[in-house]
């Protein structure tokens, strides 16, 4: 089967399928009727988890998110990819990462890697990504990452289903569309992709507890129409390495949906509204308190991401913000506590590193 092939009519002969036979837990769940709205019992401050626990643990893998759990965070925030096949996985990029992926035999994933929309989901067995290439960008970055042999890269399904025996259903969840307008031809197009992440959530029954949040407004709009039930978090960032609001430039942004945000007097805060979400997530070095402020006005909840420094915590918890989405959800706890916000619950012990 190619990639053109995969539609909303192979959604229930592939992914589904094989969601049934690999994580017949998650389906045995079902959906948990205590639970209404998109935010119904979010806590006044969301602490995320960003790809789990990055900066302690290999990002995207269910060692991340078991850190995560014990470290006790509101929100696991993760990275959704699509394979071939129509099996949704947690994954950063759009191809395998060799800075952190390693093939049979232990070799390092060379360039050019793969795209996941390339490779069934039977093709990813082989590859491990529980610890970084010795002297990669990942390794440079994160020197305390605890390396863990042997760990695959998982299906949403599966993490979904573990987290929510180790929470006892109470977990929230923030999942990221990784499409982008510049690549189309790396992964499926955004509906595609919406529909099969959509699935596999309802199936997990998790959508009153869980976000989508994307750069691709595209697919926030889409799911916005199709699952009104899951609330959309609208990613942005305004960087030399990414910028996907192009303020004040001619013509409206690829990322936007049709959304020129000049239209809007160059609120992004107004923008989202009128797009239709619930959350602005900006870059936190990005944002400025005027658009905060209105962002709040407005009644967006502004989640702020990826801060790793305690002072920058601290700072943005005395701004306001709703909640922080960090690579050291050990780092950020210890600054609620100083705050004297409300702590969430741990669940667990973490994983330990490869002898």
């Amino acid at each position: 089967m190619t990639r053109r092939a995969l539609s909303r009519s192979s959604l229930s002969m592939l992914g589904l399928t094989g969601l049934l036979a690999v994580v017949g837990v998650a389906i045995a769940l079902g959906p948990d009727p205590a639970v209404r709205g998109a935010f119904a019992g979010a806590p006044a401050f969301d602490a995320q988890g960003h790809r789990g626990a990055r900066g302690l643990y290999p990002e995207n893998t269910w060692p991340a998110f078991q850190a995560a759990l014990a470290i006790g965070v509101t929100t696991l925030e993760m990275d959704a990819g699509l394979t071939e096949d129509g099996f949704v996985v947690v994954h950063h990029d759009r191809k395998l990462d060799p800075a952190r992926t390693r093939g049979a035999g232990g070799q390092w994933v060379g360039e050019p890697a793969p795209a996941l929309a390339e490779l069934w989901f039977a093709d990813l067995a082989p590859y491990d990504v529980g610890r970084a290439r010795p002297g990669g960008k990942v390794a440079k970055r994160f020197p305390a990452q605890v390396p863990i042999d042997g760990v695959p890269i998982p299906l949403l399904a599966e993490v979904l289903a573990r987290a929510e025996i180790a929470s006892n259903r109470t977990m929230r969840y923030n999942v990221e569309v990784k499409t982008s307008p510049l690549a189309p031809g790396e992964t499926a197009p955004p509906d595609i992709f919406a529909d099969y992440l959509i699935e596999t959530l309802r199936l997990a029954g998790v959508t009153e507890r869980t976000t989508i949040q994307s750069f691709d407004w595209r697919a926030l709009r889409y799911a916005q129409k199709v699952a009104p039930e899951i609330a959309t978090v609208y990613l942005t960032a305004e960087q030399s390495w990414l910028n996907n609001l192009e303020r004040g430039q001619p013509g409206t942004s690829p990322w936007t949906a049709g959304i020129d945000i000049d239209e809007h007097d160059g609120s992004i805060a107004r923008a989202i509204q009128a797009a239709g979400g619930a959350v602005w997530s900006p870059y936190f070095r990005d944002l400025q308190p005027a658009d905060l402020a209105e962002a709040r006005r407005l009644g967006l909840r502004v989640v702020v991401w990826t801060v790793n420094d305690p002072a920058d915590m601290a700072a943005l918890i005395d701004q306001g913000v709703s909640g922080i989405i960090t690579d050291y959800p050990d780092r950020l706890r210890l600054v609620m506590a100083d705050k004297g916000l409300a702590l969430p619950p741990q669940f667990g012990a973490a994983p330990k590193a490869a002898d």
